[in-house]
Parts: C-alpha cells; sequence; structure tokens
C-alpha cells in the first residue's frame, strides 16, 4: 500500500512541484494551501506523513505541528522554510517536527527527506506490532526488547511457565532475573496465588533458616510467637529463590527434604508442616563449579535446575539498548515530572556500543542520573562523558588529558569510520542508516580531513 503524504503550504506552485515529484516515486499525495482547512481534513491513521511550510497566512506551520502532535503523537511531520534560524530549528524540533527542509531544494533532497522520514515511521509500526504480539502471546509488559535473542528467550518462558516443574534462571547480575521469574509465576496456572521472593545472599544462615521455614514459640531466645515462614507464606503460589548459590549446606538440606517430601519442619516444631509451592531459583554464579568444589549439594542443583532459563546479557542484545533507553525516559520523565525527549544521536552510539557490566540495571541508573544532570531537552554525548568512559579512537588512550572536544572529534572520526565500511562508501545509505543528512555526513568528513578512499 502506497504511502499517504498531505502538504500544506500557501504556495500552490510548491505544493505541485512537490505532488508531482512523490507521485512520480509511488506515494499517494494531498495539498492544501490553507492550513486551516488542512487541519480541519485532519484525521488520525489517515496519513504517513505530513509536509508543513512555516510561514503561512491565518495559521502558521508550528500550530499545525502541534495540532498534529495532539491527534497523532508518532505521526513524522516535515518542515519547510526559506528563513531557517537556529532559533526557529530548535523551536519547531521541541515542538516535535521530525526533520526540517530549507527552501530552496531539489527533488532528490525532498525524496531522501520524505523516505528517511517514512522509514522512521515503519520501524515505529514493527516495534509496535512486534510488542502487541508479545504482550498479547505473553502479557510480559516489564520486559522491554525486540531482539530476536530476546523473543526466542519470552517463548521459553512461555512454554515452561504452564509446567509445574522448578526452573533455575541463570544470567550476569542486572539482567532482570527476577522480571523473568514473576513472568513465570503469573503466567502460570498459580497466578492467583502469592508470589514470595527471597534474597538468599542478603541474609545470614540463621535468619535465612527462619525467613524460609518459620519457627515455633519459644523454639529460641526472642522467639516470642509463632512465625510463618516464607515456604509457607507462598504455599498455592511460587517461592522465588534468588542468588540460590549462598544457600548455607545445612539450609540446602532442609530445602532438599521439602522438595522431596513437599513437607517441612519449622524451627523448634516436632510435626511437619505440608505445603504446595513451585520453586524458582536464581543465581549469577556458576552452580555446577561450586557442586564440584562441595560448596552446593549436587542432588539439590538437579532438583532446583529441571529447566535452565539463561539471559542473555545486555552487550549480547545490543540493538535492545534503545528502546530500553527509551523505555527508562518515559518512566523518569513521569517520575521526576521532566520533559527530556532522548538521546542526541552520538549519545545514542555510546549507549549502544557500551559493554554494561551492570546489565540493564546499570543502564538505568546511568540514565537517571543523566537526566539529572542534563540541561537540554536531550541527554547529550556531554553529559554520558561525566558517567562512563567515553570510546576514543585508534591511538588515544582513556585516562589522557584530552580535552571533551578532543574526545568527541575521536569519537566522531571512529563513528565516521564505522559507518562509511559498514556501508562500502556508500554516504546516501550511511546517511540513512545512521538517521542523518548525506550533507552532515560531508561536512564533518570535510571537518576531519577523512576521505572515503582512506575508509573503504
Amino acid at each position: 500500500m502506497p504511502s499517504r503524504i498531505m502538504i500544506v503550504d500557501n504556495e500552490e506552485g510548491l505544493c505541485r512541484m512537490m505532488e508531482a515529484v512523490l507521485l512520480d516515486h509511488g506515494f499517494e499525495v494531498s495539498f492544501f494551501t490553507d492550513p486551516i482547512v488542512a487541519t480541519s481534513r485532519f484525521q488520525p491513521g489517515t496519513w504517513d506523513l505530513v509536509i508543513s511550510d512555516i510561514k503561512m497566512p491565518g495559521m502558521d506551520g508550528l500550530e499545525v505541528l502541534e495540532f498534529i502532535r495532539q491527534r497523532d503523537p508518532e505521526l513524522p511531520v516535515v518542515m519547510v522554510t526559506a528563513y531557517a534560524t537556529v532559533d526557529m530549528s530548535i523551536q519547531a524540533l521541541r515542538k516535535g517536527a521530525y526533520d526540517m527542509l530549507t527552501k530552496p531544494f531539489e527533488p532528490d533532497e525532498l525524496l531522501y527527506r520524505v523516505k528517511n522520514a517514512l522509514s522512521h515511521t515503519r520501524l515505529l509500526e514493527e516495534n509496535r506490532e512486534l510488542r502487541h504480539e508479545l504482550a498479547s502471546r505473553f502479557k510480559f509488559d516489564r520486559i522491554i526488547g525486540t531482539s530476536a535473542g530476546l523473543k526466542e528467550l519470552l517463548e521459553k518462558v512461555a512454554k515452561v511457565a504452564v509446567r509445574d516443574i522448578s526452573v533455575l534462571i541463570t544470567g550476569e547480575s542486572g539482567t532482570g532475573k527476577e522480571l523473568i521469574a514473576q513472568a513465570i509465576h503469573y503466567h502460570s496456572p498459580r497466578s492467583e496465588q502469592r508470589f514470595v521472593a527471597i534474597n538468599c545472599g542478603a541474609l545470614p544462615a540463621t535468619v535465612l533458616e527462619s525467613e524460609l521455614f518459620g519457627y515455633k514459640k519459644g523454639a529460641f531466645t526472642g522467639a516470642l510467637q509463632d512465625k510463618t515462614g516464607l515456604l509457607e507464606a507462598a504455599d498455592g503460589g511460587t517461592l522465588f529463590l534468588d542468588e540460590v548459590g549462598n544457600l548455607p549446606l545445612d539450609v540446602q538440606k532442609t530445602l532438599l527434604r521439602f522438595i522431596q517430601e513437599r513437607e517441612f519442619m519449622r524451627v523448634g516444631d516436632t510435626r511437619p508442616t505440608r505445603v504446595d509451592v513451585r520453586l524458582v531459583s536464581a543465581t549469577n554464579a556458576e552452580l555446577l563449579q561450586d557442586v564440584q568444589e562441595g560448596r552446593f549439594r549436587e542432588d539439590l542443583y538437579y532438583r532446583l535446575n529441571v529447566v535452565n532459563v539463561h539471559l542473555p546479557s545486555l552487550r549480547e542484545r545490543r540493538e535492545d539498548i534503545p528502546t530500553l533507553a527509551m523505555h527508562f525516559v518515559r518512566q523518569l520523565n513521569e517520575r521526576f515530572g521532566t520533559c527530556v525527549s532522548g538521546f542526541d544521536r552520538q549519545a545514542m552510539q555510546v549507549l549502544v556500543e557500551h559493554d554494561w557490566p551492570g546489565n540493564v540495571r546499570q543502564l538505568q541508573n546511568l540514565i537517571e542520573a543523566a537526566m539529572t544532570m542534563e540541561t537540554a531537552d536531550r541527554i547529550s554525548l556531554e553529559t554520558l562523558s561525566q558517567l562512563i568512559a567515553l570510546p576514543y579512537a585508534e591511538g588515544n588512550q582513556a585516562g589522557t588529558d584530552d580535552s571533551y572536544a578532543d574526545a568527541l572529534a575521536s569519537f566522531e572520526i571512529t563513528y565516521l569510520k564505522g559507518l562509511l565500511q559498514a556501508h562500502d562508501g556508500n554516504i546516501e545509505a550511511a546517511a540513512q542508516a545512521a538517521g542523518m543528512n548525506m550533507a552532515t555526513i560531508y561536512r564533518k568528513l570535510k571537518k576531519y580531513n577523512l576521505k572515503k578512499s582512506d575508509v573503504v
């Protein structure tokens, strides 16, 4: 189905020229020389792109932009002007314009901007459809991402959830193991019952045993009344044992007996307590190595690890980083009452290329810190440079006394070289992939005295 484009410009000749160019390339086009008529005809979902002049009588382009953004926030709007100034461009971009086109322009430039904007729309639509598919099938609305690896993981989790078996979730710290445990519970037949979690590495052995199994009044000094343990509290539901590798050996023995017999003794009790609980465990340690070295019982390991769900690190699914980053920005805007719209292109590139040893948790914490420090409406590379180490070009080493300008230049040179190499020196393809216009890339190549022949 051809893309539908609305043109709003009081110059009829320019409208007809743009219409002819776009019709020749297979687009559906309607133009309006009266912005008031255009807005009266506008219906959300009817158009794929709007091109609007800024200077028009009766209703200027910024008013048209605001009108459209209120009714269809994700629809890209390209603003056209013969009087481009930095202030006007900033104002239009802050109000939600996707791009600016300065008169006079060539047909090729018009087509480039239009195709770029429409590719952005298609990407949003694909992401929306994929997320809708995942949400409708799994309702994993707190697990953010669209990568193939994540989709495969969620498909496995959906299958595991409906089987009433023990699951061991493995993965680095900060990858979201508790979120996966919750997803398993809330998509299982036990979802109407309680999900109870305990961090096995946060409590001393004596306290951990009392927390898990409970105790009888008088079992020890300070036991002034009966206490219900977490196993009993989770009866009918799911008990999540986080950092299960930290369980002391005596507690491992008691837990193994519960798994085998489905009953346990409260501390100080003489009668067993029987409960029906599903166990989901998680660890960022190598449990098999702990088994071999005698720190973890082999029989308990195999009881807990009936099915293993391994979470990839964030650096293994870098394509999810932009989606996650924007999700955290929206969350934090709501929490702080701020209006940060996103990231500079170079800042986002740094996020994607960073290794994230702390994974999703580290990314979330860094964005919170960046939003606290940032004074502009987008998080900049300069702000990120105060929080994480920037990549350096060959020959530069982190820790030198280079200024911020030098670090930025090093990053841009490295980025441009990689971008051009990835697209065999094709400037148009490189610009489209980076979301930049061709003029910007040519300007930066000239600035750094880079030639395509030196790169490709």
